[in-house]
């Protein structure tokens, strides 16, 4: 039987510190999700001034780079570059990217999602939360 880490409370309060600090370094207002490897919702959060809009998209992206198993412009690329038939696939919601998964000893114990900004930068703060582990 195979053995994964799991994120920790901390480890996602430790992410999700990193990322905010890196977001409010730049003046940049996004919200910032943190998903499990099954895409389900540990953290939530939305900084002032971030669109609305913007608290549904970044758990989007992360959702969908937790269960793609990489990052969510990967999806965009595809798309972009002519397979549009991908955006049929169900529960692949968020093909934008910002989405980046969270890898321990070369698994995927989660992912971070974050928009509100220029999608590549979107994805820094994400690698930014990331690297605090």
């Amino acid at each position: 039987m195979k053995q994964q880490a799991q994120l920790e409370l901390e480890d996602v309060k430790r992410i999700a510190a990193a990322a905010e600090a890196h977001a409010l370094g730049k003046g940049w207002a996004v919200s910032i999700a943190i998903v499990d490897a099954g895409g389900h919702l540990l953290w939530l959060q939305r900084l002032d001034g971030a669109s609305p809009s913007s608290a549904m998209f970044a758990p989007a992206k992360a959702h969908t780079s937790a269960l793609g198993r990489r990052e969510s412009k990967v999806y965009e690329d595809m798309i972009n570059g002519g397979r549009v038939s991908f955006l049929s696939v169900p529960g692949m919601y968020g093909t934008l990217e910002g989405g980046v998964p969270i890898l321990v000893d070369g698994q995927v114990v989660g992912a971070v999602g974050v928009s509100g900004v220029k999608s590549s930068e979107d994805a820094e703060i994400a690698k930014a939360g990331i690297a605090a582990l």
